[in-house]
């Protein structure tokens, strides 16, 4: 059986297909299905995990992505030799991590009762599947890094924020020559929010204010949203 979630209501009308399970362990009762959160996570976590197979071993690397539509897009150094490993088009997987913590028994009001409680881990993650495309054109590569640099620019410095118009044009050239430009085609898509679903309610709203006390507001402000249901 297949839950279907709509990505974006805009022009393209895209609809992406979650497996119940899919490619990662997925229980039920974890499974992120509110769409407006999975786009948080990637938006507030930019830093993928992108790994693909090439031969009998795998490729793996780390860098910001930014999701836009059915695509994710993003550039990698020239030097990087992903680009020359893996073939347009190639299958891979982006995970993006948010907030995460060890959770204690000791936190739990009911283990008094019977000690029946044992140590986990909660977080929320987005696993994205589909076809790796490297792109080596200026303006494409212009695009990627002027989409990437607006949105974070804009978030830490504001009005302030740094412009790719404010470097010399022969040295963005420089840079620009520097890099590969990334195009990741989404074609199926699993969110995982593992956060004390599966306690008791006590139990769950200790959990809860833990994480408050520990500033891990991300996953606070989840567990208060998924308590309201």
């Amino acid at each position: 059986m297949l839950a279907k979630i709509q990505l974006h209501k805009g022009q393209t009308g895209i609809v992406m297909l979650v497996e119940n399970g899919g490619k990662m362990y997925l229980p039920e009762h974890f499974k992120e299905n509110d769409i407006e959160e999975v786009k948080a996570i990637v938006e507030q976590f930019p830093l993928a995990t992108c790994v693909a197979s090439i031969g009998d071993d795998f490729e793996a690397n780390h860098f910001p992505m930014i999701w836009r539509d059915d695509k994710l897009i993003g550039h990698i150094a020239f030097a990087n030799s992903m680009h020359e490993n893996l073939k347009d088009g190639c299958k891979a997987l982006f995970i993006f991590r948010a907030e995460n913590s060890y959770i204690s028994p000791n936190w739990y009001p009911t283990k008094p009762q019977h000690h029946k409680h044992v140590p986990t881990w909660n977080y929320q993650v987005v696993h994205m599947h589909g076809e790796l495309y490297f792109k080596h054109s200026e303006k494409e590569k212009i695009a990627a890094v002027g989409l990437l640099t607006q949105l974070h620019e804009k978030r830490v410095n504001g009005d302030s924020a740094w412009k790719m118009r404010d470097a010399p044009k022969d040295y963005m050239k420089t840079m620009l020559d520097g890099i590969v430009g990334i195009e990741f085609h989404i074609k199926r898509l699993e969110a995982k929010s593992k956060l004390s679903q599966n306690r008791e309610k006590v139990d769950y709203t200790a959990v809860m204010s833990k994480m408050d006390e520990m500033q891990l507001k991300g996953l606070n402000k989840r567990m208060k949203k998924l308590a309201e249901r």
